[in-house]
């Protein structure tokens, strides 16, 4: 398989962990940095919805919180 280009590799990249230390090592455990990406904002619990058209917000996960870690392409627009 072919290694993956910088252009490749999509501007921004989440990662759901149940647990913080798992979410906060995967930079480091991927090597984020030499694909190009920075870590975004903090490493926090959320709960996640999805609205489908104009009704309202359905939980997924069954309403469970997860910490969620962004990584954004360097030099991509914020």
């Amino acid at each position: 398989m072919a290694e993956d280009t910088k252009t490749d590799l999509p501007e921004r990249i989440t990662v759901l962990a149940k647990d913080f230390t798992p979410a906060a090592m995967e930079f480091h455990r991927r090597n984020m940095s030499e694909k190009g990406y920075r870590m975004e904002g903090q490493i926090v619990p959320r709960k996640f919805q999805m609205i489908e058209g104009m009704g309202a917000p359905k939980e997924l996960f069954d309403g469970e919180m997860f910490y969620a870690v962004t990584f954004v392409r360097k030099g991509s627009e914020s």
